[in-house]
């Protein structure tokens, strides 16, 4: 069993930058893969970045080159800094963790975009 608990959100200009954390406690040692989601009201909840544990990393299309995901290894930590923020960035951002045959997910952190 794993649990994660993500932090960091609020509320940021447009222009900004936020860092979002996740922290997987539990028994997190056999975990694949880790990421970021985000989900708006009425709509699908939309990958925005993954890390494996080998370092491998994937970001969607809309957040390429101003995401990042850092990872602290010796923390069981997950970051997403997010920079040059847009007010369609605006959503719940969920970490995730693929621990197969399971697949963990956090309660969401809020992130809102706006001046």
């Amino acid at each position: 069993q794993v649990q994660l608990v993500e932090s960091g959100g609020g509320l940021v200009q447009p222009g900004g930058s936020l860092r979002l954390s996740c922290a997987a406690s539990g028994n997190p040692v056999n975990i694949l893969g880790m990421g970021w989601y985000r989900q708006v009201p009425g709509k699908q909840r939309e990958v925005v970045a993954t890390i494996h544990m080998y370092g491998n990393t994937n970001y969607g299309a809309s957040v390429k080159g101003r995401f990042l995901i850092p990872r602290d290894n010796a923390k069981n930590t997950v970051y997403l800094q997010m920079n040059s923020l847009k007010p369609e960035d605006t959503a719940v951002y969920y970490c995730n963790a693929d621990d197969p045959p399971y697949l963990y997910w956090g309660l969401g952190t809020q992130v809102t975009v706006s001046s």
